[in-house]
């Protein structure tokens, strides 16, 4: 937000000038993507668009919005999946863009994907370590908690809020569900099933 450049506008909550949106909408109506049309990720892909033409794209805090969570594991990876697909896609779109905008936003937009290739490297080797070894080092576990505590102070201190540290405990799910998902889903990118 401090650089005009957030790079979701997430869908229930976003707004866009009409001058703007009319002037990109042949563009995010007629989304491809490898040759194929593609119809999720809409609000990631509509904010890269907006980057992209030399629109602002901006963090309102006070924003509020209703919208529907999934209440199962199936509907939950299934929304997984689609959100993994397009944050790869765009990615892709953005690291073009990327320069243009700022050196910090670069850095932060790398560090979100590196992050869950160095937990999935990781995770990896603990396996690896267990099948040939018939341990895990300790250093491993110490690796994957000091990723995961260092990417949680962060944020919370980004949002000056210290509840971010619980996420924290999303960490296993991430490993034994998100990680072979998002593997799955950069394997079929062009994809476009929900």
């Amino acid at each position: 937000a401090r650089f005009g450049a957030v790079m979701c506008c997430c869908g229930p909550c976003a707004m866009y000038r009409r001058s703007a949106l009319t002037l990109l909408l042949d563009q995010y109506e007629a989304q491809f993507f490898r040759g194929r049309p593609s119809d999720f990720g809409e609000d990631r892909h509509l904010t890269i668009l907006m980057l992209k033409a030399g629109f602002r794209t901006e963090y309102v805090p006070d924003a509020i919005a209703a919208t529907v969570v999934p209440h199962r594991l199936g509907p939950y990876l299934r929304q997984q999946l689609r959100w993994a697909r397009s944050t790869f896609r765009d990615t892709f779109l953005a690291l073009r863009l990327l320069p243009e905008l700022d050196g910090y936003l670069t850095l932060d937009v790398i560090g979100q994907n590196l992050g869950p290739f160095l937990l999935a490297i990781s995770t990896l080797a603990a396996l690896a370590e267990l099948v040939f070894g018939g341990s895990i080092p300790w250093w491993t576990g110490l690796t994957i908690a000091a990723m995961t505590m260092v990417r949680c102070s962060v944020a919370a201190v980004r949002a000056r809020d210290l509840r971010f540290i619980g996420f924290s405990l999303h960490t296993p799910i991430n490993i034994l569900l998100l990680l072979p998902l998002k593997a799955y889903a950069l394997c079929t990118l062009s994809n476009s099933d929900w």
